[in-house]
């Protein structure tokens, strides 16, 4: 998959690292670099296809928050800004994410992992539409047998180094499998999943109780850790009122 790029930023030096940042990510390619979002609007339209724009939110005439705004929906949106407050406002636009600066590589990174998931699940849902692909079970191998889950029963997965335990809806007993938890995160749609610890994936419409920023399945508590509480905020932030 290669995703077309747009970056538009009034700071020379901002634009300049984000530009060598696409340039030397296999995957992303560069369509356009605009000093302004006036700029950007007389030339963009020219453009067949953007899947990310890296927009900066402080600009002269049209700032970025009212960019996003005008721009095809199928664009995701990575904001880019010194300041920090304006998470919540990008949330609200429907941003895919916003990166701080100075921006480093790493989180240039993972933010545009995100975009990749998020095309893998639009490509998904058709496929799934089209009836190419069958997402209502998963096979996975146990004492010797593979067995059929079925997603919708599936509450949280655990992981326990190269084991996983799968925790179904009305079963006592979890299923216990040789796989690494990573290897299950592939295997499961992310539009139905959610990873909120190193060691535990969710099923999001499983999740009915959050408790102290757990969440709580009958007895059982699961943490979200620092490094996954970004996604799983802005998850509750699209679902809550």
């Amino acid at each position: 998959m290669t995703l077309n790029c747009v970056i538009i930023d009034d700071e020379p030096l901002a634009l300049e690292l984000l530009k060598s940042y696409v340039e030397k990510t296999p995957f992303l390619k560069l369509v356009g670099e605009y000093s302004s979002a006036v700029a950007a609007m007389k030339n963009i339209s020219s453009i067949d296809s953007i899947d990310i724009m890296f927009l900066d939110i402080q600009m002269p005439e049209i700032n970025g928050l009212e960019f996003s705004t005008m721009v095809n929906p199928e664009t995701r949106i990575i904001f880019t800004t010194a300041f920090g407050q304006y998470a919540i406002d990008s949330y609200k636009v429907n941003a895919l994410d916003y990166l701080l600066k100075p921006i480093s590589y790493t989180d240039f990174i993972q933010s545009v992992n995100k975009a990749v998931n998020w095309f893998e699940m639009k490509n998904r849902s058709l496929e799934e539409k089209s009836g190419t692909v069958d997402n209502d079970f998963i096979f996975v191998k146990s004492d010797y047998k593979l067995l059929q889950i079925p997603i919708d029963k599936i509450l949280y997965i655990e992981g326990l180094k190269d084991y996983i335990k799968i925790h179904l809806e009305g079963e006592t007993r979890a299923i216990l499998s040789l796989v690494s938890i990573k290897n299950m995160e592939e295997k499961l749609p992310s539009d139905k999943f959610i990873r909120v610890h190193r060691s535990y994936i969710v099923q999001k419409q499983k999740i009915k109780v959050i408790d102290r920023g757990r969440i709580v399945f009958g007895k059982d508590y699961i943490p979200v850790s620092e490094s996954y509480k970004k996604d799983f905020l802005l998850y509750l932030n699209q679902h809550s009122v």
